[in-house]
């Protein structure tokens, strides 16, 4: 630790996949922090090409450059009760709680986000789960966070709100014990009408900020079934995906690894996952994937499910398909 926040010293040598990269946009992911603070990084004179001092961020790296920084990460506030985020607890009690995350809203602190998250709201309603991550259960910045969702993903979430929850909930979640199920719009006609896609899933060795199918990832399996083909105005599937694995953004990786991403997905399906005619009815950011059912075990020994209508706007476009 230095005055002021963490330091992350790196010394390395810049492989392929980051050729050609900006180098405040290489220690961005090389150092999990934002392009503000690898700029910052770089205007200090704390970065190096080699022997020399590197002056502009936009100092482009080639392969085998010996890349040489230090970069500080400014110290910023945890978690705070937030009373204004808006989400519906569906269910809570001593040990945990289920809510439904609507679009738009983070799950826990990160780069480039220190407030107004999920777990904020959840503070200001359950205070005792600060109290987790005092216990040495979990992260400080995600108190009771066992799974999540994608900021653009809506649907149910389960939080630990008890030691026991906690670890019960973890349990589940590493040994895929827990039953979740997501509706997702996947562009074109996917075939056959149930399958698994098994493929592993890792850091892409071309775009390091982004997931990808690759053989040295890790298992990832995701199983499927098809609710409805529509063709008009465009083809795409309506089907339900159940993850065996819980990797990040499992859904999105497999489905766009056939080619068949998620509509209004451009991360990972870039302009084939925007077809004009369904995306306009789609905020920004947000993707047509929505966390419909879940289902773990309570501490207790009970088997608890929950499900979560779709929500209006992703109603609105399957209303306009045929």
């Amino acid at each position: 630790m230095t005055e002021g926040g963490a330091s992350h010293e790196l010394d390395l040598e810049v492989p392929a996949a980051l050729d050609g990269e900006r180098v405040d946009r290489a220690l961005s992911l090389l150092a999990g922090v934002t392009r503000r603070v690898a700029a910052d990084a770089v205007a200090s004179g704390s970065v190096r090409i080699g022997d020399a001092v590197v002056r502009t961020r936009s100092t482009l790296l080639t392969e085998g450059d010996r890349l040489r920084a230090v970069v500080t990460v400014p110290e910023v506030a945890g978690p705070q009760a937030d009373p204004s985020v808006q989400f519906e607890v569906v269910y809570a009690d001593d040990d945990l709680v289920v809510v439904d995350k609507p679009a738009g809203l983070v799950v826990h602190h990160g780069a480039g986000q220190h407030g107004g998250t999920l777990v904020d709201g959840l503070l200001a309603q359950f205070p005792e789960l600060a109290g987790l991550a005092d216990a040495g259960l979990g992260e400080s910045t995600r108190p009771g966070i066992v799974h999540r969702l994608d900021k653009g993903t809506s649907g149910l979430l389960v939080v630990a709100r008890s030691p026991r929850g906690f670890e019960s909930l973890t349990r589940q979640m590493r040994g895929h014990a827990a039953d979740r199920r997501y509706l997702a719009l996947a562009v074109g006609i996917v075939e056959p009408r149930q399958g698994t896609i098994d493929a592993p899933i890792g850091r892409s060795a071309r775009r390091p900020d982004r997931m990808a199918v690759r053989a040295s990832g890790r298992p990832a399996r995701t199983s499927y079934e098809v609710r409805t083909w529509y063709h008009t105005p465009v083809a795409v599937t309506l089907l339900e995906a159940a993850l065996d694995t819980g990797r990040t953004h499992q859904v999105r990786v497999h489905l766009a690894a056939l080619r068949h991403p998620v509509v209004g997905d451009d991360r990972y399906g870039g302009a084939l996952a925007r077809p004009a005619a369904l995306v306009s009815m789609l905020g920004a950011g947000r993707v047509f994937l929505h966390a419909w059912k879940l289902a773990v075990d309570h501490p207790d020994g009970r088997r608890l499910s929950w499900e979560s209508p779709v929500p209006a706007d992703l109603g609105a476009v399957l209303e306009s398909l045929a």
